[in-house]
């Protein structure tokens, strides 16, 4: 009898449609970004990132906690220093925002997996990635930075070091650096594609990384090129990366999909800060329901072949997931 094939059989109940689902999520999947400023007692709200905070050392390590609590097994920090200058200075001090973190979380919450961002914005007083001279982000010179970032973080007991610089060859600069200094087992996850977006707004405040003059489209990747994502990857795994970046991850699924299909290594997406602003916003105002399309969002990440997510919804999602049945 017309018609044989109802594939609605196998959506008729809650339970039926878990037991047949292609793609599942977990907590396990989620890195959390966290944004580490100076000073003690400081927890201040990111205004166009709701329920995101720049904390302070002490703040930032209960914060660790409740991550960990939440079955959220990695953080990724980002620092915003007291002092910046022409070459990032604060970005490899031994005694910077970020190195302290990554000891008081290590100390306290020796489970948690401390990825650190190795990248000088936050750090310059002009918000570029890299040494700048005649106007122009000189490549080489920074790589140096690079590395000597890279190997404080290790120094410091990071886990693994995340390079978002997109400068040329930087991946085999720190590799060859944390393997001198005797760091050879600290894996690095690359920002292999870190395309110049406009999705990134809400992050510049919470990083306080915005460029004093011109933009970053002379290193960051052109958001309508598809194929050169795939050579910046395969360059970044020759290099030596272990874990290889889409950034962002919802205005190029198409992308992580690519990676997936093309390379045998594990692939992160970053969900980014303007990914999380438009949901948090539409939430509030009442035009969506925040908790499905956060979760929608999710799944369509791990859908296209991310194994790793990073993303500011981890604490709720990590919360829903959690629900007893």
């Amino acid at each position: 009898m017309f018609p044989i094939h109802r594939p609605r059989r196998l959506r008729k109940n809650e339970t039926i449609r878990k037991m047949v689902r292609e793609t599942s999520i977990s907590p396990d999947d989620f890195i959390y970004p966290l944004f580490v400023t100076y000073g003690r007692g400081v927890k201040k709200e990111i205004s166009s990132m709701p329920g995101c905070f720049q904390e302070s050392v002490d703040k930032i390590v209960k914060h660790a906690k409740e991550l960990y609590s939440l079955g959220i097994p990695s953080v990724i920090l980002f620092g915003i220093p007291e002092h910046k200058d022409k070459i990032g200075s604060s970005a490899y001090d031994e005694h910077g925002v970020v190195q302290n973190a990554i000891r008081a979380i290590k100390d306290k919450v020796p489970e948690l997996y401390v990825i650190t961002d190795v990248c000088l914005c936050e750090y310059t007083s002009h918000g570029h990635c890299g040494v700048i001279k005649n106007g122009t982000v000189q490549n080489d010179p920074t790589l140096e930075l690079l590395s000597k970032e890279a190997v404080s973080h290790a120094k410091a007991g990071a886990d693994m070091v995340a390079p978002s610089d997109m400068m040329d060859g930087r991946v085999k600069a720190i590799r060859l650096a944390l393997d001198k200094e005797g760091f050879s087992e600290i894996p690095i996850m690359s920002y292999a594609t870190k395309y110049a977006s406009a999705f990134y707004s809400p992050f510049r405040e919470a990083a306080e990384s915005t460029p004093q003059f011109g933009d970053r489209r002379s290193y960051q990747m052109d958001p309508a090129n598809r194929k050169e994502a795939l050579r910046e990857i395969s360059l970044d795994i020759e290099e030596g990366a272990d874990i290889i970046m889409v950034k962002p991850a919802l205005a190029y699924l198409d992308i992580v999909s690519d990676a997936k299909d093309t390379f045998n290594v594990p692939i992160a997406a970053y969900n980014v800060s303007g990914e999380y602003s438009l949901v948090k916003a539409a939430g509030k105002l009442g035009w969506i329901d925040e908790q499905r399309v956060m979760m929608e969002i999710l799944t369509s990440i791990k859908r296209a072949g991310a194994d790793l997510i990073l993303t500011y919804f981890a604490k709720d999602a990590a919360k829903l997931l959690n629900k007893p049945r």
